[in-house]
């Protein structure tokens, strides 16, 4: 690989102009690398280092950088349309249908621009429509920017289930009225809900929760959630915005059989265009004053851009055909059981995790089942083996926890490439294991 110098001058720029140089928080890391170009499974920095992605922007890319099929559709969507402003337009219809074709709780659907925006609404929506304060969240959870879910996500082991918030400048009592508990402890949660007797709103969880990698429900967890929210008259939603579309055209939703009230679409769902989704019961739905006689407002300027439904339509054409999900699935398959064949061979304690097309090493033995389980990860050998990668040509973000993707552009070549760089990698640094 070449040095990357031009990368570092670069960014010493953009930090002269930008604070930290980068335009998302969880962007800063190192090395710091300046990107130009992107297309299939590869990206290219600025010193023409070539990476097999499996970072994907965190997922959006289902199909690959730059699928020809979804710049084709943006193009002519941008010949003949842009953005109104007012009424609606036939891509929003069409769009809008298919998702309710597809995702099991889509009655109505609504566009957002982030999956940030979709989550924000759909607690307002509950709260709304259940005259109640307080939700519950998962410890680990990311749900987005927006205050009311804004703490307890990679939280320090002396913080979890405790007061930990994202950022400064939150409003204290919006943060006292999200309640925590751990990822399938049913038990634990219906001890919320017996302590706090007609209060709690809703319940948002990830069915998956792969901001910490890829934790699996237990038999039941998600059931007893659908249980616990029609006793106790509160709203079930789930953020479906890395599941949604890229396990399945209807979600993970779809798959284990538990249908939500109101769920949050997004990254896949359009290969990298900026759109998401709330979507969910019509009854909840026509609350929102996009509807004559709603009163939970609803609003955005670029909600449902041409350019970004065009995206999404296209994009579901393509996973409405059978080979797109086997081919991504069982590169999954074969990347995770050749790690664990490497991590055996190797000698080395570790557990491969993942779903799908989702894939990723911890570096502890199981089981897991929550974050709470996660700290025992080796964060440090995590990051470095990640970094070590990148002299490989693989990237695979270097940040503890995080998942990685596997797209419709992957073959068997860059699968077999990347588990021969993996095992060398694992070769050298062994012995700090």
């Amino acid at each position: 690989m070449n040095p990357i110098d031009k990368s570092e001058k670069y960014y010493a720029e953009a930090c002269r102009y930008t604070p930290g140089g980068v335009h998302t928080s969880i962007r800063n890391l190192t090395p710091h690398l300046v990107w130009e170009k992107a297309e299939g499974a590869y990206i290219q920095d600025v010193d023409g280092n070539r990476y097999i992605d499996y970072q994907a922007a965190f997922g959006p890319f289902i199909l690959g950088h730059r699928h020809p099929v979804i710049s084709k559709a943006v193009s002519r969507a941008l010949k003949e349309m842009d953005l109104f402003g007012t009424g609606t337009t036939t891509l929003e219809i069409e769009l809008s249908k298919k998702i309710c074709q597809h995702v099991p709780s889509a009655e109505m659907v609504l566009f957002t621009n982030s999956g940030s925006e979709s989550t924000f609404h759909a607690l307002r929506l509950a709260r709304a429509v259940t005259s109640r304060k307080k939700i519950l969240k998962f410890q680990g959870c990311y749900h987005g920017w927006h205050d009311a879910v804004c703490r307890n996500v990679l939280s320090a082991a002396d913080k979890i289930l405790k007061m930990d918030p994202l950022s400064s400048g939150i409003y204290p009592g919006i943060l006292d009225d999200t309640l925590l508990a751990h990822f399938n402890d049913l038990a634990a949660v219906q001890e919320i809900f017996q302590e706090n007797p007609e209060q709690i709103a809703a319940i948002i969880l990830e069915p998956i929760p792969h901001n910490i990698g890829c934790v699996l429900p237990q038999p039941g967890f998600l059931e007893g959630l659908r249980k616990l929210c029609d006793q106790h008259r509160s709203v079930l939603i789930f953020d479906e915005v890395i599941t949604g579309f890229r396990h399945n055209l209807g979600g993970f939703q779809k798959i284990c059989g538990v249908t939500p009230d109101l769920t949050a679409l997004g990254k896949a769902m359009a290969n990298g265009f900026p759109i998401a989704a709330i979507a969910g019961k019509k009854q909840l739905m026509e609350r929102f004053q996009t509807k004559s006689g709603g009163d939970v407002f609803f609003a955005g300027t670029y909600n449902g851009h041409a350019a970004c439904c065009s995206a999404a339509l296209a994009t579901i054409a393509v996973l409405e055909k059978p080979a797109t999900y086997k081919h991504i699935f069982s590169l999954g398959e074969k990347m995770r059981q050749g790690l664990k064949e490497i991590m055996q061979r190797l000698d080395i304690p570790a557990t491969v995790a993942g779903f799908g097309s989702v894939f990723l090493t911890y570096f502890m033995e199981g089981p897991i089942r929550n974050y709470a389980d996660l700290i025992r990860n080796n964060s440090e050998l995590f990051v470095n083996y990640r970094r070590e990668l990148l002299k490989h040509g693989i990237f695979k973000l270097p940040m503890n926890l995080k998942r990685n993707h596997i797209g419709l552009a992957h073959t068997v070549k860059e699968i077999d490439k990347t588990l021969e760089a993996c095992e060398a990698v694992l070769k050298r640094i062994r012995k700090n294991i």
